[in-house]
């Protein structure tokens, strides 16, 4: 990876609508000797938050990647924490560097690797590393002034149910709204209950990732190496959230299939290798695997929840072509069947 940190700050706004124009803008001042008239540009679509576009001109591996943040993210997003993460975790050897932000974005180094999916998350040799990268990441301990190392999901649900229109101006969305979602008051009383009983669990509050779905976790074949991406809501949280919240993203996001939510016998073999790089030893107990495993079983409601919120807001404002409130329905509809299946237990 490259080890430069100096960003720079790019008086520039790229149009969502014309995003070839202002990446032009942005490659003319941080890459002067590229001839703009022969840029090529790839577009990524797997984000449903932000748009994303590489652009490099000789050598594909030297991609520069522009982030163009989504329409009101911002009331979602601390986006300078966002950048401090970056630096912190490319400091650490773990992630991208940065090489500009601009009013709506930033730009940083493209790294090699292909996106997990669903099929590639459940292999060993991929899954322990993602276990290993995750416990090496809660093992950091940024001195940061500006880090509240207090668990950020409480706040950040605060947050998402505090924009969530108690009413939708547009009657056909508020008619597809009361379909498919339950009663504001309701999932108000839910998360109360939620609150409570997690809280209780004793879980680590450790530097955590809080996003790690299959989009944001690059793997690379030639090294057999994972590094992950994309930083918008790190910081500290309970560590079974974090690692609950990944498990939740085997079921991919597209078409989501919580059938292929891990079983107990991978989730175990995840959490040993896991526990192995975050308590630095060779031997894990079946008692230390189980107490996280049982802690993660629970802290799972928190991941549907918080994401449920979350893509309820976007579905009253962002201009990405993806279905929102589907993705809600169906992590509400998952919280309150694993809520069901949990009760038993």
């Amino acid at each position: 990876m490259d080890k430069s940190s100096n960003d720079i700050y790019l008086n520039i706004t790229i149009d969502e609508n014309d995003v070839f124009e202002g990446a032009k803008e942005i490659i003319k001042r941080l890459r002067p000797d590229w001839s703009t008239g022969e840029l090529k540009f790839k577009i990524f679509t797997d984000g449903i938050t932000n748009r994303l576009l590489g652009v490099y001109f000789d050598d594909y591996y030297r991609m520069v990647l522009i982030r163009i943040y989504g329409k009101k993210t911002n009331l979602l997003v601390d986006r300078q924490a966002e950048i401090r993460n970056i630096r912190i975790l490319h400091k650490a050897g773990y992630t991208h560097s940065l090489y500009a932000t601009f009013n709506n974005g930033l730009v940083y180094e493209f790294l090699p690797g292909e996106i997990l999916t669903v099929e590639a998350v459940r292999q060993p040799e991929i899954y322990k590393l993602v276990a290993k990268r995750m416990a090496q990441m809660h093992r950091l301990d940024p001195q940061d002034p500006m880090m509240v190392k207090e668990p950020m999901i409480w706040d950040k649900i605060d947050c998402f149910m505090s924009l969530m229109p108690r009413r939708f101006e547009d009657p056909i969305k508020q008619a597809k709204y009361e379909k498919k979602i339950k009663p504001f008051d309701i999932l108000e009383q839910e998360y109360k209950l939620l609150k409570e009983q997690l809280s209780k669990l004793d879980s680590p509050v450790v530097y955590c990732h809080n996003d790690l779905l299959l989009a944001n976790i690059l793997y690379d074949k030639r090294d057999k190496s994972v590094v992950f991406i994309d930083f918008e809501y790190t910081a500290f949280n309970y560590q079974a959230f974090d690692i609950a919240n990944h498990f939740a993203e085997f079921a991919g996001v597209e078409n989501i299939d919580y059938s292929l939510y891990p079983d107990e016998t991978l989730q175990r073999s995840w959490l040993r290798m896991y526990l192995q790089v975050y308590n630095k030893c060779s031997n894990v107990s079946e008692d230390e695997v189980t107490k996280v495993y049982k802690q993660v079983e629970k802290f799972v409601l928190a991941a549907h929840f918080l994401w449920g919120c979350w893509a309820i807001v976007q579905y009253d404002n962002s201009s990405i072509d993806f279905d929102f409130l589907q993705f809600s329905a169906d992590r509400f509809n998952e919280y309150f069947r694993r809520k069901a299946v949990l009760g038993d237990k």
